[in-house]
């Protein structure tokens, strides 16, 4: 532990990754750069597909863009970190980056939650009110929505941020996890923190529950709607274009609750852990399998750029 001169300050931390499996750490690592690897590809290749084909650029894909966008940086933000402390056993981490890990951390995933929420919302009106839909939900109200989403996601973790950033840290500097966690970081302030653990359950339960409920009363309404479809290759047609949505939904949301919305964020158990790995690894890895795999527009737009780029070739050759 290093502290500047005559002040209780910390300048690193070190992070142990996951103690109780260090025998597995080689193993852990080479699937956990598979799983990274393969979370970037797959998120680019959405971003790039969509921004090349017109048809996609609708507010359904412009969100799905976000989403990708986030993607990528999310697990960025943590995994590089946690391979480095996978192969090293532990690894240092200095104060500011510390922070930093820990605020993008949070500024991104409230953003996927909010932009999760907007998908549905979007997918609601799409269902439920068809012929309003093109009037609502237009290219500039979804731009504004994304938009919308980061700048509230920020204000929120900026502010929760700097109270953290102030605390005082002058005990030990072993952060328990493979990367700067709030629950592992409180537990080393020398300072009393339950005020910040009640003002971290609450935005918790803001952001988590509140964008849980909307998600959930948009799907209610557009159930409902599916049901009162006549034909049952309708219902099942029109189901199909939210199950994607809802499993992504289902993972995340089923990940978050289990870690943040609970008292006593100190709790650093085995479990906890495990679900942070999945959360910051195979979530990202797996949002493009299920967007595209079974999405016959995505499919068509990869089949017409592959035409463009072979007749392009055909007419340089």
């Amino acid at each position: 532990m290093r502290f500047t001169l005559n002040q209780n300050y910390m300048t690193e931390f070190i992070l142990l990754g996951i103690p109780f499996l260090h025998e597995l750490h080689g193993v852990f690592f080479v699937i956990g750069l598979f799983m990274y690897i393969i979370a970037i590809v797959g998120n680019g290749f959405i971003l790039i597909i969509v921004t090349i084909e017109p048809r996609l650029q609708t507010p359904m894909y412009i969100f799905l863009c976000n989403l990708a966008f986030l993607e990528i940086c999310y697990t960025t933000t943590v995994v590089p970190k946690m391979l480095q402390t996978l192969l090293q056993k532990k690894t240092a981490i200095s104060f500011a980056c510390c922070m930093a890990q820990g605020f993008f951390h949070f500024i991104l995933g409230s953003t996927e939650l909010f932009i999760l929420t907007a998908m549905a919302f979007d997918r609601y009106l799409a269902i439920c009110r068809p012929l309003q839909y093109p009037v609502i939900m237009t290219k500039h109200v979804c731009i504004q929505m994304s938009f919308a989403t980061w700048y509230v996601a920020f204000i929120i973790m900026f502010l929760q941020s700097i109270i953290v950033w102030r605390l005082p840290f002058c005990g030990s500097n072993i952060v328990d996890h493979f990367y700067c966690d709030i629950g592992p970081i409180l537990s080393l302030a020398c300072t009393d923190t339950h005020l910040i653990e009640s003002l971290g359950l609450l935005t918790s339960i803001l952001i988590v529950i509140m964008t849980l409920i909307l998600t959930a009363v948009s799907y209610i309404f557009i159930i409902s709607t599916i049901l009162r479809i006549p034909s049952a290759t309708g219902r099942k047609k029109t189901f199909s274009t939210c199950t994607s949505h809802l499993i992504v939904v289902s993972m995340l949301y089923g990940a978050l609750v289990f870690m943040y919305v609970r008292p006593n964020v100190h709790s650093s158990s085995r479990l906890s852990r495990v679900v942070a790995v999945l959360n910051t690894t195979l979530i990202p890895m797996l949002n493009p399998f299920i967007y595209t795999i079974r999405n016959t527009e995505v499919k068509e737009a990869v089949r017409s750029a592959i035409h463009k780029r072979r007749g392009f070739l055909k007419c340089d050759f």
